[in-house]
């Protein structure tokens, strides 16, 4: 139960107080509304209304940044964000999404500085990406939580042969 209004009466803080105890309540969260062109863009734009469709899809996995439109080190993130995404455009298992922080809050996770970075696998629990902000960087840190660099490995291996 999510309280928009509250009645300051006896009866409104007594069933404030039964939602709160029964663990019924739900924090206000701040979301813009969801944009219509944002999936047209390599980088999808997330907001607080299609967080949980986007980026809890388990089917998916997904590599977020949390920014801040005035934040200088998101600014300058943005290019190789943008670069990344054009790598992966081609694994419809991998998005790379930006959301704006400061008008959009979820339940997953707050964000206590900018940009902040996370990885949510497909069916797994959300990573915090702490690395290089390289493409490098994190393009490895992407193939290595879906398992591309171990299979990429795998086929790089000769066979073994047999000696006669």
């Amino acid at each position: 139960m999510l309280f928009r209004s509250f009645d300051f009466t006896e009866e409104g803080f007594s069933s404030f107080v039964g939602s709160y105890k029964a663990g019924e309540l739900k924090p206000h969260l701040n979301s813009e509304d969801v944009p219509e062109d944002w999936d047209d863009e390599e980088v999808k734009t997330i907001v607080g209304a299609n967080f949980e469709e986007v980026v809890l899809d388990e089917t998916k996995n997904v590599l977020l940044m949390a920014h801040a439109p005035w934040c200088g080190h998101c600014k300058s993130l943005m290019p190789v964000w943008t670069e990344l995404a054009e790598s992966f455009e081609d694994n419809d298992d991998v998005i790379i999404a930006k959301m704006d922080a400061t008008a959009n809050e979820v339940e997953a996770f707050s964000v206590q500085s900018f940009p902040t970075l996370k990885f949510f696998p497909a069916g797994g629990d959300m990573v915090d990406y702490d690395g290089g902000r390289d493409l490098d960087s994190l393009t490895a840190f992407i193939n290595t939580q879906i398992g591309e660099e171990a299979e990429a490995e795998e086929d790089d291996e000769e066979p073994a042969h047999d000696e006669l």
